[in-house]
């Protein structure tokens, strides 16, 4: 049985380490009367073997490229990172990579910049990027050849931890996944260019947790808790900077219905014991 493999025999899953990122950015041109905050989403394709169909935040599982090299990494470093995400060094460094390669993969924003520190990678790496992004997808390459190939270094300090989320043993896939908080640099734009997704675009929160409410589209657990958590911040700034302060702490979640809502509630809440692994909001399991 591998790791986040489907369990054989009744055996329970083992969580593959994986990563996932929050990227927020203020909307362009904002209501009035409304936050600006806006999170990037993408509604996986419905054949997928793990969250088929459901609308996510970009990510994914560790691979086994996804190693640091201290030559090409910039900002704090995989012991500090293991110091805040509760796990040993090696493998924290791995998932801050991953964060950093998936979301590059899935929407084409890259959270590195240049060894004197400046975000702005310059138009004269766009080609390469493209072609290194391929080679990301197809695994030809690792994040630390293209970060090499074009002078560039991963930069951990544009990463905040937000939380950590297992998938519930009932799961035959499951996975341990960091969430982490980034604003998107200066110059690059997200984009739906995946074969991952059907669909990809900027939300604010509550207009997401309302099309989830009204059926339109589907959440898991972590996504939805996430989504209710950082709806009511002022903007991106703020829920970047209110990541800083978090306890992170490895949690399964489960989820009740109360009235006409669905709730998520972690271990320590009262109505934990009875929760269930998956309701939709109509009351599906």
């Amino acid at each position: 049985m591998t790791n986040g493999g489907a369990a054989e025999s009744g055996d329970v899953a083992v969580p593959r380490p994986a990563a996932t990122v929050l990227l927020l950015r203020d909307a362009p041109d904002p209501d009035p009367g409304r936050s600006p905050l806006q999170v990037f989403l993408q509604r996986r394709v419905a054949g997928m073997a793990f969250a088929g169909g459901m609308t996510v935040f970009p990510g994914g599982g560790v691979d086994p490229g996804d190693r640091p090299d201290p030559a090409r990494w910039s900002g704090p470093d995989p012991q500090w990172w293991g110091r805040r995400l509760v796990c040993e060094p090696e493998l924290a460094g791995a998932l801050v990579q991953a964060a950093v390669r998936e979301t590059f993969e899935e929407c084409g924003v890259l959270l590195a910049g240049r060894p004197d520190g400046a975000t702005a990678l310059g138009p004269h790496l766009a080609p390469m990027l493209e072609a290194g992004r391929e080679d990301l997808v197809a695994r030809r390459h690792t994040l630390t050849d293209l970060l090499a190939a074009t002078g560039l270094v991963l930069r951990s300090d544009l990463l905040r931890a937000w939380a950590r989320w297992i998938t519930p043993p009932a799961s035959p896939r499951r996975y341990d996944t960091v969430f982490f908080t980034a604003i998107v640099p200066a110059g690059q734009q997200a984009d739906a260019a995946t074969t991952e997704a059907v669909e990809a675009a900027w939300w604010h929160p509550a207009e997401a947790l309302d099309r989830w409410r009204n059926g339109a589209i589907e959440l898991m657990a972590p996504t939805l808790r996430t989504l209710q958590q950082v709806a009511g911040f002022a903007d991106a700034a703020s829920v970047h900077a209110a990541a800083a302060q978090r306890t992170i702490t490895p949690t399964i979640p489960k989820v009740r219905r109360q009235g006409d809502h669905v709730v998520v509630v972690v271990p320590g809440d009262p109505e934990y014991a009875t929760a269930v692994d998956h309701l939709s909001p109509g009351g599906r399991p």
